[in-house]
């Protein structure tokens, strides 16, 4: 197993260390539920150092990308991040992602741990006829996400960036604990937040410090656990269960991150027919009426017959309710509509709710 340059900080802060996509990662510390709850109320400490980093550079890095996915990459001025998607020629997903602008003809993109070389290997397989260059720089950087409520009043003692100027979306450069980063108000949770990358080797003392300078605010160190049940309730996709090769980005309900206008992408036609034509299923968020949880790959049926199985299911730490997100007919996705979920050898009603299924309040 590959190991993160945090982990034996994991395992000295009591982390329970698992295998994940390949990587010795602690899926939780003092257990899920609280490490959930103290990121919707304080403040939680990740390690996502599993994560891959890729650079684009070049005079047609910009064309490159639009043609590469569907968001339109020409809005980022240097400083700002965009989510979006690596698409198929068919619409659907190689993966999503985050672009961050460093420069003119500079872009770095963060991806699934699970898809790093995947993606690169796509990313490197569509270069021809651009002028770019396209690198895996996964192996340099380690990457920190401090989130919740009190992010911002932790980390800014730590460095010289002026945090409150930073909107959503944007990142900066500066010293944080000592060492060279590049920080940026983005996450995974649902709630404010930085996420911390560095290319220094020993990257230690930035978690060490945000440790202690978060203790007396309430963090705590997050593991693999509360992750997931935290980007659920935030409706944020998991690549493999909400979105794969198998489903386009419209059916994904990502109908935001298709720029049309801006000119061709891959997978470009597939989508404008498929928006021309209606689609025929749509990714929802439901809640269970009954008792139970719905984990993925159970059952879903409407009407009497499977019509697909559960993407993404658990039980909400925040809204002490059973919440998932399932791929439905189109008929069959309003809100408030009924279906049926099996678990085990009972089936158990569920019903479509609007999503995100948490926001934040501002």
């Amino acid at each position: 197993m590959k190991n993160t340059r945090f982990n034996e900080l994991h395992k000295l802060s009591g982390g329970k260390m698992i295998e994940f996509v390949g990587w010795e990662m602690p899926v939780e510390y003092s257990g899920i539920i609280p490490e959930h709850l103290a990121v919707r109320t304080k403040a939680g400490l990740f390690d996502v150092s599993h994560m891959g980093e890729v650079t684009v550079k070049g005079r047609g890095a910009l064309s490159f990308l639009q043609w590469l996915t569907p968001n339109d990459v020409a809005r980022l001025s240097p400083g700002q991040v965009q989510y979006t998607a690596l698409t198929t020629a068919e619409g659907t997903f190689v993966d999503d992602m985050l672009i961050y602008c460093m420069g003119e003809g500079d872009y770095l993109l963060v991806v699934n741990a699970a898809n790093t070389d995947k993606d690169f290997a796509w990313i490197a397989g569509h270069t021809a006829g651009f002028e770019v260059e396209v690198d895996n720089v996964s192996d340099a950087y380690s990457q920190l996400a401090l989130q919740g409520p009190e992010a911002e009043k932790i980390l800014q003692p730590l460095t010289a960036i002026d945090l409150a100027s930073m909107k959503s979306f944007t990142w900066k450069k500066g010293r944080v604990a000592g060492k060279e980063a590049l920080v940026s108000r983005t996450g995974y949770t649902g709630e404010d937040g930085f996420e911390i990358y560095t290319t220094d080797g020993s990257p230690e003392p930035i978690w060490e410090a945000l440790v202690s300078a978060g203790k007396p605010l309430g963090l705590l160190p997050i593991g693999l656990g509360a992750r997931d049940t935290l980007r659920l309730e935030a409706k944020l996709m998991l690549y493999g269960n909400d979105i794969s090769d198998k489903t386009t980005a419209l059916e994904a309900d990502l109908k935001w991150i298709c720029k049309f206008q801006k000119g061709d992408f891959l997978g470009k036609a597939v989508l404008e027919k498929q928006l021309a034509e209606g689609l025929t299923r749509k990714l929802v968020g439901f809640e269970l009426r009954g008792p139970g949880i719905a984990r993925p790959h159970y059952p879903a049926h409407h009407q009497g017959k499977k019509v697909s199985e559960v993407a993404s299911g658990t039980f909400s730490p925040f809204l002490k309710k059973a919440i998932g997100l399932v791929y439905l007919p189109i008929e069959a996705t309003a809100a408030g509509t009924e279906f049926e979920i099996g678990i085990r050898d009972r089936m158990v009603k569920a019903a479509v709710v609007p999503t995100p299924f948490y926001k934040r309040s501002k």
